[in-house]
């Protein structure tokens, strides 16, 4: 890769941490501008379908293979999973804790995401590995984040600016209840085990179903039908609760909606396609540290010192995870030092390629040899 790649990487990981700031930081003033949630959430799912819907028909139709019934009754129930429930119960926890407390929980997702690869038999913990030790630290780290942010609130911090940019009700998260902020702790914790289960399962269907675009535009209607029953249900006879307003409500949807699944998620798939996951999951912490000075600066949000502690261990747990699974991962092929070693090095990974084993017989040693020979004659 080149250099310029590597560079445009970073920043393309710095630009996905801001529109997830922005979206802990507009979602939260919505919400507490009085916005209902699950109305919040039909609509996000209703704007993010009508962007990719278009771009699905436009670029996916004609390669599109046959879909059969059991396969859309898999994709329902994965918008059903992915979306609709991980998303409506991440902005109900949101509604009890603090922004902050959305972007540290978000640390956990690669771990519990390990967890289920590790229950559905795709990854392996080798106890007795260096590897294995620093896993099942990171998952007992990530445990001890989310109990600390639960239990423990600790003293506050001054929020940097006491003029908010976004009006609403004054909503110094941990000044609630503490069993309002414990319910959201853990319901935001939900939220991330669903999504996480979500992953786990997307990346089984599009083996079956390769078509990207076209079953995340799928999932996306699908549960933005899902969402209208939940929120029709959840405000039986409330009319004014689905009217938009020109306030932070409606910004948050099309944020939401546009930027966030449309903007974001080609980002991220860019840079997974670059650089891999682990990369992208390293760059989190920086999200957790734009999210707490947003969400001060914008919000007037009181920060506690046990969300400060709490995602400090949910990101140790995340790097020892991510620590755990470099050290499983097959060591590059050795730089070769000039041209006439880079031919014979190629030689040699052509082989190992071809025949799926890295020994090479007798035979492969002589027409190296002889190989080597006329090149040193040569040079």
């Amino acid at each position: 890769m080149s250099s310029d790649s590597g560079k445009k990487a970073y920043v393309v990981a710095m630009v996905i941490q801001v529109i997830y700031t922005g979206m802990y930081v507009v979602s939260k003033a919505a919400l507490d501008g009085g916005m209902n949630s699950f109305v919040f959430i039909f609509y996000r799912q209703a704007a993010a379908t009508l962007l990719l819907v278009p771009l699905a028909i436009i670029l996916e139709r004609r390669n599109a293979p046959p879909m059969s019934l059991w396969l859309f009754t898999k994709i329902f129930l994965y918008a059903l999973l992915g979306s609709t429930v991980s998303m409506n119960l991440h902005n109900l926890s949101l509604k009890y804790t603090s922004a902050t407390v959305a972007s540290a929980t978000s640390n956990s997702i690669p771990v519990i995401t390990f967890l289920f690869a590790v229950l559905l038999h795709l990854e392996a913990i080798k106890l007795r590995a260096s590897s294995g030790v620093a896993k099942l630290a990171g998952v007992a780290l990530c445990v001890g984040g989310v109990l600390v942010i639960a239990l423990y609130a600790g003293p506050p911090l001054s929020p940097l600016n006491h003029h908010r940019a976004f009006a609403g009700h004054a909503h110094a998260a941990v000044g609630n209840k503490q069993g309002q902020w414990m319910k959201g702790t853990f319901l935001m914790l939900l939220a991330n085990v669903t999504w996480s289960l979500w992953i786990v399962l997307q990346a089984r269907l599009l083996k079956e179903y390769p078509n990207k675009l076209l079953v995340t535009a799928l999932q996306c209607l699908l549960s933005t039908a899902q969402s209208l029953a939940l929120a029709a249900a959840a405000t039986s006879g409330k009319r004014d609760v689905w009217r938009l307003r020109l306030d932070v409500g409606l910004v948050a949807v099309a944020y939401s909606g546009f930027v966030v699944t449309g903007v974001s998620f080609y980002l991220q798939a860019w840079c997974i396609e670059k650089r891999g996951p682990v990369f992208l999951a390293m760059s989190n912490p920086l999200g957790l540290l734009l999210t707490v000075f947003c969400s001060s600066f914008f919000l007037g949000e009181v920060v506690h010192l046990g969300s400060i502690l709490g995602g400090a261990l949910l990101v140790a747990g995340l790097y020892s995870v991510l620590w755990g699974k470099s050290k499983e991962l097959p060591p590059p092929p050795s730089p070769c030092p000039d041209h006439a070693s880079a031919i014979i090095c190629t030689v040699k990974q052509g082989s190992a390629t071809s025949d799926g084993d890295m020994n090479m017989d007798k035979g492969d040693g002589v027409k190296l040899d002889e190989k080597r020979i006329k090149l040193d004659s040569q040079v």
